[in-house]
């Protein structure tokens, strides 16, 4: 049964925005109350943290889909509706975050450390809050903004200082399980390691974490036996320590043929670790054959410069002496590291000649409107209500994109898409003076909210509305002569 999983694809879906509500008061003896629908909800965001309890992306692979709730609608009586709850997924220290193409969306490390996934729908307003001076009884409220959702790819990058590589069976997790007080699976046979193991070393005052890192092959850089799996776990360490097997039974085997192939094995996967700090450990020097054949090599490694020790995971022998020179490099290295930065907020003002949005000729009688605010406004528009439908064209209209269309050569009865190809309105352009129904008056205007007439303006009104009809009725010819 599979226990450890570093990489995953994850599907997240944030909550859909609450919708708004059109209402108007009613109450005895206010028969005109004025608007009170309230403001939908926020839908939920999808949120990665880092949790240090949590080593594995096991529950992601078992359970790849996460949504976030939805926000609720706004009621009447000025009641806004409720957020949508925000969906917190736990992750492990070192969890990369990436899109289906590859890019990095986000390196996450550090307990806490978080990273909003998917971002919940805004909610849509309410006729009150669309209500002004000029519009005291909107008829309509905005729709809430559908939650993004995505599908990105988590893989899980060991937190370590320290990795040991080796080909299988050199006895890295018996050198681990004497440094540390991690206990992994030991054997005798090949790919007794199946996971990467962690260690807390303590050196001096020096404390750092060492990882056993499944055995490693020819060809692991391309998918032979675990290494390409697991390679991405020593992307982060300050040191390599090549552990050799000087007492294989393998005949074709020797330690400084084992350590060639590890070396480019290394340097093919890339990602920097053939510019690491390197260490060898000669193991099993217990037994008389491995110590005459670590005596035999040693001048020959540390005339390609490393930096070589004698040591034996059963004998606990060279030990100490390894572990301090771990230690003394990882201290150097955490040295040279920039010291971590407060968070700061990055202030990018828009352009001064940026309208928001752009439009572009596609094709034959086809414009199409590409931008943050008018996709938005588009998904919050309710077509069924014609002066929901009038509200969103006096918004184009005030950003200017009827301008532009103009400028682009749109013609009456042009087709104007708003949005992606893939999830587009497409309507029937007609250029207007002053959008909407203007035998209505201008939308949300209801003169029963105006202020009374004076006695004597509402007489000469009624005297010439009088006028006006007698005049038709008088010029009024039933037989068309």
């Amino acid at each position: 049964m599979t226990t450890f999983v570093d990489r995953v694809e994850l599907h997240v879906a944030a909550g859909n925005g609450g919708h708004g509500c059109a209402s108007v008061h009613r109450e005895k003896f206010k028969p005109l109350g004025g608007p009170d629908g309230g403001n939908g909800g926020r839908g939920g965001d999808v949120i990665l943290v880092v949790d240090q309890s949590v080593t594995t992306l096991l529950d992601y692979h078992h359970s790849p889909h996460r949504k976030a709730t939805n926000g609720k609608p706004g009621e009447g009586g000025n009641r806004s509706g409720k957020d949508g709850t925000d969906l917190v997924l736990p992750v492990p220290d070192g969890t990369v975050v990436l899109d289906k193409r590859g890019n990095v969306l986000a390196d996450l490390v550090g307990e806490g450390t978080t990273y909003i996934a998917a971002q919940g729908g805004r909610g849509g307003l309410g006729n009150a809050a669309l209500a002004s001076a000029r519009r005291k009884a909107p008829g309509f409220a905005l729709l809430g903004e559908p939650g993004r959702s995505d599908d990105v790819v988590l893989e899980l990058k060991t937190v370590a200082d320290v990795a040991l590589v080796g080909y299988p069976s050199a006895g890295k997790s018996s050198l681990i399980s004497v440094l540390s007080a991690a206990k992994p699976k030991i054997a005798d046979y090949p790919f007794t390691t199946l996971v990467p193991n962690l260690g807390v070393v303590t050196a001096g005052s020096t404390v750092y974490t060492i990882a056993d890192v499944p055995g490693l092959i020819p060809g692991a850089s391309q998918g032979k036996g675990l290494g390409l799996e697991f390679l991405r776990h020593v992307e982060r360490c300050s040191v390599l320590v090549h552990v050799l097997d000087c007492a294989t039974l393998e005949s074709e085997r020797d330690p400084v043929t084992d350590l060639d192939v590890i070396e480019a094995e290394l340097a093919q996967y890339g990602a920097g670790l053939e510019k690491r700090p390197r260490i060898v450990a000669l193991n099993k020097v217990d037994i008389p054959d491995g110590k005459d054949l670590a005596d035999i090599i040693r001048p020959d490694l540390e005339a390609r410069g490393y930096r070589v020790f004698e040591v034996s995971a059963v004998a606990h022998l060279g030990l100490g002496e390894l572990s301090y020179a771990l230690a003394d490099i990882v201290a150097k290295a955490r040295a040279a590291k920039p010291k971590e930065e407060s968070t700061r907020i990055v202030i990018r003002p828009q352009a001064v000649d940026d309208a928001g949005f752009t439009v572009t000729a596609e094709g034959e009688g086809l414009f199409r409107v590409r931008g943050e605010k008018p996709e938005r406004w588009v998904r919050q528009t309710d077509f069924n209500n014609d002066e929901a439908v009038g509200y969103l064209a006096d918004r184009l209209g005030r950003l200017g994109v009827e301008a532009e269309l103009v400028k682009a050569g749109a013609r009456s009865g042009d087709g104007v898409a708003i949005g992606p190809e893939d999830d587009a309105v497409v309507f029937d352009w007609e250029p207007t003076v002053a959008a909407g129904a203007e035998m209505l008056g201008r939308r949300g205007e209801d003169h029963r909210f105006e202020a009374p007439r004076p006695a004597a303006q509402r007489r000469r009104d009624r005297e010439a509305a009088r006028d006006e009809a007698q005049q038709e009725y008088e010029g009024f010819d039933p037989f068309g002569k």
